[in-house]
């Protein structure tokens, strides 16, 4: 589904990413982990075609994307800080989204499920942060594309809406999509994640299921194996 081949990238003087290959296979969740400045929203940002690497390949269903925008269009994503205008209402950001990407959407199952409907007609400068993140999943979620990638997605979430998420992402799962996550939150990524890539310092430093990086690190949850990681690198 996806491959990284050699990426590197700098801003200024500072390397974020160094040399990093990563094979993600098509279908199951995959999680991105790593702490503030390893390099994980700069690898999704490559992926993205939001950020262009200094050196390196990345090729998505057998097509190399750098420089290119159209496969952009078979990808869901939910960015871990969306901007839109204020003054909208929840119904006029769909259609505009809608109206952006011309690909048929399913989003009165999803409203459904966020419990949305009282807020349709409210503009979104008025509604809270939990509910903007639902508005943000239904828009994720209401194409049909083969690979899904949610920075942070379980931000302000209430715990009803944060069982409705890990149940639309099973449903994902279930039909084949391949599934991006980054999150801090060590158990919601234990929960639904079938493999989880840790970065540090730009380079990928574990790959594999949980299972294993809990054995490797002698560890009884993902937390725990996380942060043993860490403190072995930094020692």
């Amino acid at each position: 589904m996806i491959t990284i081949q050699n990426i590197y990238k700098k801003f200024g003087k500072v390397s974020v990413l160094k040399g990093l290959d990563l094979e993600i296979n098509a279908g199951g969740i995959f999680a991105v982990l790593g702490p503030n400045g390893s390099g994980k929203t700069t690898l999704i940002k490559s992926i993205l075609g939001m950020v262009i690497p200094d050196k390196g390949s990345i090729t998505i269903q057998n097509k190399k994307i750098l420089k290119t925008h159209l496969y952009r269009n078979n990808i869901n994503y939910l960015p871990q800080i969306a901007n839109f205008p204020a003054n909208l209402t929840v119904t006029e950001l769909l259609q505009m989204i809608k109206d952006i990407r011309i690909k048929e959407a399913d989003e009165a199952a999803l409203i459904e499920q966020f419990d949305l409907k009282p807020f349709l007609k409210q503009k979104l400068g008025n509604l809270s942060g939990g509910t903007r993140q639902k508005v943000n999943l239904v828009l994720t979620f209401m194409f049909d594309s083969e690979l899904i990638i949610l920075d942070e997605p379980t931000t302000g979430l209430d715990p009803i809406s944060l069982i409705r998420l890990k149940e639309i992402i099973q449903q994902e799962k279930d039909n084949g999509k391949t599934i991006l996550i980054t999150s801090h939150i060590m158990s919601f990524v234990e929960e639904v994640a079938d493999e989880v890539v840790f970065l540090l310092d730009g380079k990928i430093y574990f790959k594999g299921n949980i299972t294993e990086l809990k054995k490797q690190t002698n560890q009884s949850d993902l937390e725990h194996a996380i942060a043993n990681i860490l403190t072995t690198q930094h020692a």
